[in-house]
């Protein structure tokens, strides 16, 4: 490893590290409680491990995803890369970083929030966002050189003094009505990790990781391949031990009964409550300034490393359009959208996380296989299919109840179910196609 790896890993873990990064390990701490490290174990596997493994498999072919899926199926290339692109870009993930940042870093100095302040602020974080994005070959450098320096620092500041402060307080009491055992505990943080949108930010984020390695002069695939997976585990490394950390203070940071009511009566965010009160108790006042730079970072460089990635993405498929011309709209969008609020966006993007998520988990899988395992088509094509089926049952039965026998599918309890199907249609796939042209991820 160089410098340049070091750079590109801590740019990547800028990027990675935003909203949902900050307020879902303390939350997941907080409810699930005695049953903290199964959990949090979970959590770190769908918000650490599948962003890792996305993006190693994004440099299996030189021209990303976008290479790797046409040689699946064209058609469903396009269609689901417009689908993550847009959720984790105008649609959800980027108008909840600056809906995030406002509600942790300007919230807790005002006495009446408004529409009007929140509308300045985003104005103002979504303003910084385009001029940081307008020119992506220096993106790479202000985010790795940094910015991502002075969030490291400020994060690790917040969490010594929280380990200090809560270190001989028991756990508390897990939520009995989900957290009932290890087993449950595991699969409950498993799922939240899709909160995170991670997983499938990886996909978007190796084209910038690719991109960035190609221009310090590594070309050649298996050194793309090898400084690609440092730069992940380097990201990876820093992701999780700031998610077990904020999960732990959260799972030993006790709430008053008022407090849990007055969370509940204003539909506040309990890992935004969290993570302010925390700061408040162990740094005072200037703890509300320290998790406002922690959160004011985290966010722009994820809104930025997004922004990015979807506008170039954007741009490729449709180019008659400028790359520039791509930034300032979704940029807009966003802008619009975070001005709904943090609640109604997470509210909004959990049912398409819910169908995105096993369809990237099972493409991934597939994908890392036939790296190793010369794969024919099928045994890609059946699995994906039928997973995207189960998983949109999956999604209309928890919406609108109009798939009862969803409910009585293998691994449901866990949100699972679809997995045992991804397996069996991987298995038939091999069956049948083995005579076949083999799909080869060299």
């Amino acid at each position: 490893m160089n410098k340049n790896t070091w750079i590109v890993g801590f740019m990547l873990f800028a990027i990675f590290f935003g909203a949902g990064n900050l307020i879902f390990p303390p939350n997941l701490g907080f409810s699930s409680g005695q049953f903290f490290w199964p959990a949090i174990f979970g959590f770190v596997i769908t918000g650490v491990g599948l962003p890792l493994l996305g993006i190693i498999v994004g440099s299996l072919d030189e021209d990303g995803y976008k290479g790797a899926l046409k040689k699946i199926n064209p058609t469903f290339g396009v269609i689901f890369l417009v689908a993550i692109y847009l959720t984790i870009g105008p649609l959800f993930a980027i108008p909840r970083t600056g809906a995030t940042s406002y509600e942790m870093a300007v919230v807790p100095f005002l006495d009446k929030p408004s529409a009007m302040s929140l509308f300045i602020f985003t104005l103002i974080f979504f303003g910084i966002t385009l001029w940081l994005s307008i020119n992506p070959s220096k993106m790479v450098d202000r985010i790795g050189s940094i910015l991502t320096p002075l969030l490291l620092v400020s994060i690790i500041a917040l969490v010594i003094k929280g380990f200090m402060l809560l270190s001989d307080e028991s756990p508390v009491t897990a939520d009995s009505n989900i957290y009932t055992g290890n087993t449950r505990s595991f699969f409950t943080g498993f799922t939240n990790g899709y909160n995170t949108m991670d997983a499938i930010a990886a996909i978007a984020f190796s084209v910038i990781v690719i991109s960035a390695i190609k221009g310090k002069g590594i070309t050649k695939e298996t050194g793309l391949f090898k400084q690609t997976a440092f730069s992940g585990i380097i990201a990876a490394i820093a992701l999780g031990f700031i998610y077990v950390s904020l999960g732990w203070i959260g799972s030993r940071y006790h709430l008053t009964q008022d407090e849990l009511s007055n969370i509940s009566n204003n539909e506040l965010d309990l890992g935004t409550y969290l993570l302010t009160h925390v700061a408040n108790a162990t740094y005072g006042t200037f703890g509300k300034l320290l998790i406002g730079a922690i959160v004011s970072l985290a966010c722009l460089t994820t809104a930025t490393g997004l922004v990015v990635a979807v506008s170039e993405y954007f741009h490729e498929i449709f180019p008659k359009i400028s790359y520039k011309m791509y930034a300032v709209v979704f940029t807009l969008f966003s802008l619009v959208l975070a001005n709904q609020g943090l609640s109604s966006v997470i509210a909004m993007s959990v049912p398409v996380l819910l169908v995105l998520y096993p369809i990237a988990m099972t493409l991934l899988l597939t994908m890392l296989l036939a790296k190793f395992i010369p794969t024919p088509q099928l045994a890609m094509q059946i699995p994906i299919f039928i997973v995207t089926i189960i998983a949109i049952l999956s999604v209309l039965q928890i919406q609108f109840q109009i798939a009862p026998f969803m409910d009585h599918l293998p691994l449901k309890g866990e949100s699972m179910e679809w997995l045992l199907f991804a397996i069996v249609g991987y298995v038939i796939g091999l069956l049948i196609g083995k005579d076949k042209e083999k799909i080869v991820y060299s």
